[in-house]
């Protein structure tokens, strides 16, 4: 069952464990039988190359002889010796002419470089067309100049660099200069753009909200699931029929008291019926809330909302507020957010002609920073919500506090969403015993909590940089106003809100960050289309996709002063995962565009494993998935359960997500999503239990000291790599286990694989010595 699982945990070791590794290893290890196959034109590529040269992409094709060039030009010639042939090119490579007419036909002093050894190998191991053949001669009895060979050279040359007679159109699909002219229909409206400028709690998002429910049609763009069900449930609650939109979702405006955050529903959930847009009966409400990534540009609409619009300028989304603000066909876009874009937009309605109006809206309760850290958790007191940037964080802390005497609500980022909101509702019910809350920076948007003080246990997060990397920086000036912004909500228990740190250290730094206006935001977001890799695929057919994307990143031309291309590296990942795959182009684009979390093992292989399933036209079905994923799932009994029932999560959101893209090979949407509903109410029972899961997981590690034997050298699946771990550091099974990598399931599982591996491969050898 996990041999994806371990390719994948090879490949992590690997990458971990030794950064210089070939590059080609992660291809070969999702190859069948470990062959490379036909890797098209792009294969030397790594997170740090250089952007600024687009030939350290290309690699030459091989040029095949052609089977109609018999020897004729030996019978007229006579033979050539290969020490004469091998001079005269030579010579040919030296000489600068040929540099300057390499460079004018589009071939650098790279791809020069490579071009020649192809061209030379080409001639000295295969019988030469007549015409070279005769030329070469020419030129050994002074009858002919060495410049002749170069009309031979560029047709080989063009042959292993075959995007040389179609470089202009590349280029030309790439030109990205003028984003705007994209959305002609939009174009030819005049569409009033209203900017609600403010900070957190200001109100700016509820003046939008007014004009949205009193429209004849609406749309509201959020950038997550929990806001967009917010709207979806604030609006038909008031009276306006809305449906739900998002990418694993559609509910329709009938089935708004389904939804998990309705706490007035008492009919259980067998007994709910899930209505989907999609059913003929059903008719769309004329308003929609959905995330900002499935907006709809082909509907038009009285009064849109584009909430959260400073998110336009992020590294990996932004291109879906860029698409939002230039496709929508809306008379009045409302936008909300940060003061820190508005240069930005001002700027975007230029190239469109559009004027736009800035409203802007100040703080409605009081924030003060206090004068002094917690310093300890003995001084947390109720209504705090202490901040981290990391789950371990996250679990220390919380388990600190209980001790403590106090009961702790949790909310993290992969949590499922009926899980937060159960968390959240535990944490603002005044009746609830539940008075302090830990959480990571996911509170900073999409959940309303009552929160009186907000402490920073650090300052220090994950960044991922313009290469994909991740590097650990303080937080911005945005994320520390925006986090720090939910303390003090208007029209609860605590309208005054306060901030602080949790190292006396780190307060001098937050004061800073936050006496500072938001980071302005200069760029929006771009990203490749479907069907520009499709016309990229036309021109360029051998070419896997993640070889397209990085060919076009590289060849796009951007108007830098307004626009950057996004983050593609988790679009790569997932397109080298399933390159080998046989797929259609625009199947694998939909693929690759999936949203899971590429660093969770089980995740990638299930999903590995749906591809496969899709390639063989066998439909993905709720018996399939319950097989894939040991249906039905036990409570978690350790925080590692917890961290794999999660994952778990992620697998069936990932399943629905493809069900509206594939319907017909992803069918059973509703048995799947009721699998989701009882899978959630587990993962919330083991969120309430966590200290215990954590004390569970102590007395596993320490029970079981052999798992530590993957992290003493062993080899991993068929990979002959030695591990070595820094005993200091802790071992490699406990690391990956406590960062939630992997269960201790999963890794007696793969313990299980290496032992089969190793006893067939001794089986073999013996077999081999007896032969």
């Amino acid at each position: 069952m996990y041999k994806g699982f371990s390719r994948i945990y090879t490949a992590y070791c690997i990458e971990r464990l030794q950064p210089c590794v070939s590059p080609f290893i992660s291809s070969v290890l999702n190859s069948p039988k470990g062959k490379l196959g036909n890797i098209g034109y792009v294969f030397k590529r790594t997170k740090k190359h250089d952007k600024g040269n687009t030939s350290a992409l290309f690699v030459p094709v091989p040029v095949k002889p052609n089977p109609d060039d018999i020897n004729v030009g030996e019978e007229f010639t006579g033979r050539l010796k290969k020490q004469d042939l091998l001079k005269i090119l030579n010579k040919f490579y030296q000489k600068p002419e040929v540099r300057l007419l390499a460079s004018e036909n589009g071939l650098d002093d790279q791809l020069l470089h490579q071009a020649f050894l192809s061209f030379r190998r080409h001639c000295l191991e295969h019988d030469l067309p007549p015409d070279l053949h005769i030329t070469i001669s020419d030129i050994l009895v002074g009858a002919g100049h060495v410049d002749d060979l170069f009309p031979y050279f560029l047709r080989h040359a063009r042959l292993a660099f075959p995007h040389l007679d179609c470089l202009d159109d590349l280029k030309k699909i790439s030109d990205l200069r003028t984003p705007a002219s994209w959305y002609p229909q939009a174009r030819n409206m005049n569409r009033k753009i209203i900017f609600h400028a403010g900070p957190t709690n200001s109100g700016k998002t509820y003046h939008a909200m007014e004009r949205f429910l009193t429209s004849k049609s609406g749309v509201y763009c959020g950038p997550l699931k929990l806001l967009a069900t917010e709207i979806y449930h604030k609006s038909n609650s008031k009276g306006t029929p809305c449906d739900l939109i998002t990418g694993e979702e559609r509910r329709h405006a009938s089935q708004y008291t389904t939804l998990i955050d309705d706490t007035e529903d008492t009919e259980s959930d067998s007994e709910k019926e899930s209505f989907l847009l999609n059913e003929p009966e059903l008719t769309p409400s004329k308003h929609t809330a959905c995330t900002v990534e499935m907006t709809s540009l082909n509907e038009t609409y009285e009064v849109a909302i584009i909430d959260e619009i400073q998110m336009i300028g992020d590294r990996g989304r932004g291109w879906a507020w860029t698409r939002a603000v230039l496709g929508l066909q809306a008379d009045e876009i409302h936008l909300c957010g940060e003061a820190g874009a508005i240069g930005l937009i001002e700027e975007i309605c230029n190239t469109t002609g559009e004027e736009m109006d800035v409203r802007s809206y100040k703080r409605l309760t009081e924030l003060k920073v206090e004068d002094a850290a917690l310093g300890s958790l003995d001084n947390i007191r109720a209504g705090d919500c202490i901040v981290c940037f990391n789950k371990n964080d996250i679990y220390s802390v919380s388990r600190a506090i209980e001790q403590r005497g106090h009961e702790v609500a949790v909310i993290y980022g992969s949590l499922p969403p009926g899980t937060k909101l159960a968390q959240a509702n535990k944490f603002n019910d005044p009746e609830s015993s539940c008075k302090v809350m830990v959480a990571t920076d996911a509170i900073g948007l999409g959940i309303n909590l009552s929160i009186r003080r907000i402490i920073f246990y650090s300052l220090i997060k994950p960044v991922v940089n313009e290469d994909g990397d991740k590097e650990m920086d303080v937080i911005s000036i945005s994320q520390a106003l925006q986090i720090a912004g939910r303390a003090g909500r208007y029209g609860s228990a605590w309208e005054t809100g306060h901030v602080t740190t949790f190292k006396p250290e780190d307060l001098p730094t937050l004061k800073t960050l936050l006496a500072q206006p938001p980071d302005p935001v200069t760029q929006a977001g771009l990203h490749p289309t479907a069907e520009q890799m499709e016309l990229y695929a036309y021109h360029l057919p051998h070419a896997s996709l993640s070889s397209l994307m990085d060919i076009f990143v590289h060849l796009c031309t951007v108007d830098d002063s307004l626009y950057f291309m996004c983050n593609t590296e988790g679009f790569k990942f997932l397109a080298e995962m399933i390159q080998h795959v046989p797929l259609p182009l625009r199947a694998r684009y939909v693929f690759c565009c999936a949203p899971i979390n590429n660093k969770l093992p089980f995740v990638c292989a299930t999903f590995l494993k749906m591809v496969r399933q899709y390639s063989r036209n066998e439909p993905i079905t709720r018996n399939w998935m319950r097989n894939v994923v040991d249906w039905p799932l036990p409570s978690p009994k350790t925080i590692m359960d917890l961290v794999h029932l999660e994952a778990v999560f992620d697998v069936l959101e990932l399943y629905l997500w493809l069900s509206y893209r594939f319907p017909d090979m992803f069918p059973d949407v509703k048995l799947v999503r009721e699998m989701e509903t009882e899978l959630d109410a587990i993962i919330q029972q083991g969120i309430f239990q966590i200290t215990r899961l954590l004390r569970n997981s102590e007395q596993m590690l320490r029970s079981e000291p052999e798992m530590s034997e993957v992290g003493r050298g062993k080899k991993m699946g068929n990979m002959h790599t030695q591990v070595k771990v820094d005993e200091s550091k802790g071992k490699l099974s406990e690391m990956l286990v406590a960062r939630g990598l992997i269960t201790p399931q999963m890794l007696k599982k793969l313990q299980q694989e290496l032992s089969t591996d190793k006893t067939d491969r001794r089986n073999k050898g013996g077999r081999n010595r007896r032969k």
